[in-house]
């Protein structure tokens, strides 16, 4: 029984996916208030992680972008319903993004290590990405508990050529051997195991990162990209993809100097577009252990900037 719902759901999703953008947008909407005005969908979660963030703001602020991200939730999830059936040529009509820098690493050969934050519309970065960057595409991911949702969502993931491997795996099991050099995407600011994250401040707390990110590049010794998705304020659904250099040699750099050059760019690029970022999940529910071992902190010999 439980497998017919999940099929008769995954069945109403496809139809969906097969609407009109500017009808997705209507669902949004519609979806936006059920979600945050009828259930009340973490709204005491998201209003605490902005104010905790943001204490220097006033009221009147804080509830602006409060409301903004209740819309920018929502788009992202019809937009994500829509990357069933959403095209080459649609996908790269939404998004803009130089990545010279990708195609200059690729004549060379090299694997590259890509990190995210929350920002955008992560999903659509996927099926831009594999559907342009010359790399083999590489996505660390969550498996979700139930089967065949894991299943089907994964099948969209890998549309245009997307190699996905499960997150317990990133860290012993080699890409899929190839002809092209690969990029690996990590998206990493949920909340870790706090006795196993690289702690630091960022948005005005104690915070934990998975420190996948500096195994992985350490492993490989690769170039390490961090790219944002900002939102592009005058169109809905378009996003501008800027590529940052972190670090081109990640065994010159002192441990955890990765993931904190990652936690600066990203905390600036919050506090530019506060709403864009994914203020639902409970990022801040560890507290800061009393003691940290030498690989949770930052070497002192890197600068901090």
């Amino acid at each position: 029984m439980k497998n017919v719902g999940v099929r008769l759901l995954i069945s109403l999703i496809n139809r969906i996916s097969t609407l009109s953008w500017k009808t997705m947008y209507r669902i949004s909407d519609a979806l936006r208030w059920i979600l945050f005005d009828g259930v009340k969908y973490r709204r005491a979660v998201i209003y605490d992680n902005i104010q905790r963030s943001f204490p220097e703001k006033a009221t009147a602020e804080l509830e602006k972008i409060e409301s903004d991200f209740h819309r920018n939730l929502t788009d992202i999830i019809v937009e994500s319903l829509k990357t069933r059936t959403i095209t080459r040529d649609e996908v790269n009509e939404r998004f803009s993004c130089d990545y010279g820098i990708l195609e200059e690493y690729y004549r060379k050969g090299q694997n590259i290590v890509f990190v995210l934050g929350h920002l955008g519309n992560w999903e659509l970065a996927n099926l831009y990405a594999s559907a342009n960057f010359s790399h083999t595409i590489v996505v660390v991911y969550h498996p979700l508990s139930n089967k065949p949702f894991n299943d089907y969502f994964s099948e969209i993931r890998g549309r245009f050529g997307s190699e996905l491997i499960p997150m317990k795996e990133a860290f012993t099991r080699n890409p899929i051997p190839g002809e092209k050099p690969f990029a690996y995407f990590l998206v990493n600011d949920q909340s870790p195991n706090p006795q196993k994250a690289y702690w630091t401040h960022f948005l005005n707390q104690d915070t934990g990162m998975f420190r996948g990110v500096e195994v992985i590049a350490r492993r490989f010794n690769s170039p390490v990209l961090y790219a944002k998705i900002g939102r592009d304020e005058t169109k809905r659904g378009h996003y501008n993809v800027k590529i940052e250099l972190i670090t081109d040699n990640p065994s010159e750099v002192p441990e955890n100097g990765i993931l904190e050059k990652q936690a600066r760019l990203l905390e600036a690029d919050i506090r530019n577009q506060p709403a864009n970022w994914l203020w639902s999940h409970k990022r801040w529910k560890h507290p800061r252990p009393e003691h940290l071992e030498s690989f949770q902190l930052l070497d002192q010999n890197l600068p901090r900037d």
